[in-house]
C-alpha cells in the first residue's frame, strides 16, 4: 500500500517520504521549501533539488534516524511491522528524533510547539528503565513517538526543575537516559568518567550526570541538539557522519565499508564552516579515544551540527562528542578499532610510525599531530585523579584508563 509521510525540519515542511506499493521509498523536497531563501538540505548527502531522491540516495539518511540491530527488531515486533521497513518504523516512532527532523502522516498537523509531557515518578522511571531491554525506546507505549539511533538501551525524556517528564506525541526531549548494562559492569561510571575526562582536557562534549532510579543507575546526557525557546524546546538539526556520507548504519564500521578517518577529515574540510577549528577538534577526539581505549569510535559516533550565526547565516560544525567510553575494559568487546589509524586496527600496537602515516592520510602535518598527541597525553594523565575524585564509583575505571594512557605514551611518544 502506498503511503506518504510529511517530513518537517525545525517545524517547517521540508519534503515528503513516499513508500510505493512495492515497499520502495523515495524522497522529494517540497516546492515551498526549495523556494524559501533560508532553505537548507536535510543532509549533506541530499543537496537541495527538485528531482526525486531514490532509495540509494536517501535510504542511508532515513535509516540512520532509527535504532539498529536487535533493538530495531524488538521495536518492529512490538509494533507489528517489519524490521526492514524503515518507512513503517518512521511512521510509528518518528516524532522526536536526533536533530530537528519530524515525521508526520501526510496531511496531519504538527503537535503544538509547546509540547505535551507527563510527569514520571522515581518508581515508574525505574520500571521504564528496567523494561527497555524488551521494550526499546518504550515503543508502543501510549502517546510515545521517539526514535534514537544506536544499539544501546536509552530513553529520551524532558527534565524540568529536576523532575523527569515523558514526552508525548513527538514532543521534543531534552535529555537521554542510558541505564546500566548487566553484561558490562560499571558502564555508567565508565562513560561518565570518560566524558568528564574529555571535558577536563578541553574537548567539546555533551554534558553528563549520573542518576539513579530505585536500584537502577543511569547516565543522563543533555541533548546538544535542543535549546530553549519562548514557546518551549527548540530542535537543532544534526546528522551523524554515516548519514552525511550516505553510508548505511549496517555498514558503520570501516571494515564493512563504513567511513575511514580519511573520510571523516575530508567531510569536515568540505562541510564545516570553520574547518581549521573542527579538524583540530577531530584530531583531539581521535587521540583521546586512543588514550582511553575507545575502540568503538565509528562513523555514527561523530556528527555534524547545523545552526545559524548572529547574522542568520547557516553554520556547520563538528557536534559535541558523545559515547566516549573505554571499551577496552570489557573482554567480550572487539579489540579492533572501528576506524584504522595509519593502517593499524589494534590500538595497543599503535606507534609513532602509525601516527605519522595517519597524518599523511588525513592531510595534517606530522609535527602538528606529534605535538598534539604529546599534549593530550600529558593533560589526560594530569586530569585523571581530579575527575575520579568528583565521580563516586569511578576509581577502578580511572586506574585502568591511567595505565592505558601511560602505556600509550610509552609506545607513541617516548
Amino acid at each position: 500500500m502506498k503511503g506518504v509521510l510529511d517530513v518537517y525540519l525545525c517545524r517547517r515542511l521540508a519534503g515528503r517520504l513516499t513508500q510505493d506499493e512495492h515497499g520502495l521509498t523515495t524522497f522529494v523536497y517540497d516546492a515551498g521549501w526549495l523556494a524559501a531563501p533560508d532553505a537548507v538540505p536535510l543532509s549533506h548527502s541530499m543537496p537541495l533539488r527538485s528531482e526525486v531522491f531514490g532509495r540509494n540516495e536517501c535510504g542511508a539518511f532515513f535509516a540512520g534516524v532509527l535504532p539498529e540491530s536487535g533493538k530495531r527488531s524488538l521495536i518492529a515486533r512490538n509494533l507489528g511491522v517489519s524490521a526492514n521497513n524503515d518507512y513503517a518504523l518512521l511512521e510509528r516512532i518518528g516524532g522526536d528524533c536526533a536533530g530537528a527532523i519530524t515525521f508526520i502522516e501526510s496531511g496531519k498537523p504538527l503537535p503544538p510547539e509547546k509540547g505535551e509531557y507527563r510527569l514520571v515518578r522515581d518508581a515508574e522511571l525505574e520500571k521504564f528503565l528496567l523494561g527497555l531491554p524488551v521494550r526499546p525506546l518504550m515503543a508502543g507505549e501510549a502517546g510515545v513517538r521517539l526514535s534514537l539511533a544506536g544499539v544501546q538501551d536509552k530513553l529520551a525524556v524532558r527534565i524540568m526543575d529536576g523532575k523527569v517528564y515523558l514526552p508525548l506525541d513527538g514532543s521534543p526531549s531534552s535529555h537521554i537516559l542510558k541505564p546500566a548494562i548487566k553484561e558490562y559492569p560499571d558502564v555508567v561510571q565508565n562513560e561518565a568518567f570518560c566524558m568528564r575526562l574529555a571535558r577536563a582536557v578541553g574537548l567539546n562534549v555533551a554534558n553528563v550526570e549520573v542518576g539513579r532510579a530505585g536500584e537502577v543507575d543511569y547516565l543522563c546526557v543533555e541533548r546538544y541538539d535542543r535549546s530553549v525557546g519562548p514557546a518551549g524546546l527548540l530542535r537543532e538539526h544534526q546528522e551523524d557522519f554515516c548519514q552525511a556520507l550516505n553510508v548505511s548504519p549496517d555498514n558503520k564500521y570501516q571494515a564493512e565499508g563504513g567511513p575511514s578517518l580519511k573520510d571523516c577529515f575530508s567531510l569536515l574540510r568540505e562541510a564545516s564552516s570553520s574547518p581549521v577549528r573542527d579538524l583540530q577538534a577531530m584530531l583531539d577526539a581521535v587521540v583521546f579515544n586512543c588514550l582511553i581505549g575507545n575502540d568503538d569510535a565509528h562513523g555514527k559516533n561523530f556528527s555534524l551540527l547545523y545552526g545559524r550565526d548572529a547574522t542568520g547565516r547557516r553554520t556547520v560544525s563538528l557536534a559535541p562528542l558523545y559515547d566516549l567510553i573505554s571499551t577496552a575494559q570489557y573482554e567480550n568487546l572487539s579489540k579492533a578499532m572501528a576506524m584504522k589509524l595509519g593502517g593499524e586496527s589494534d590500538s595497543q600496537k599503535l606507534s609513532q610510525v602509525h601516527f605519522a602515516k595517519f597524518a599523511e592520510d588525513v592531510g595534517l602535518t606530522k609535527p602538528i599531530v606529534r605535538t598534539r598527541v604529546a599534549e593530550l597525553a600529558s593533560a589526560t594523565a594530569k586530569a585523571i585523579d581530579g575527575v575520579s575524585k568528583d565521580l563516586p564509583g569511578a576509581k577502578e575505571i580511572a586506574l585502568a584508563v591511567s595505565e592505558r594512557s601511560r602505556m600509550f605514551s610509552v609506545r607513541v611518544i617516548h
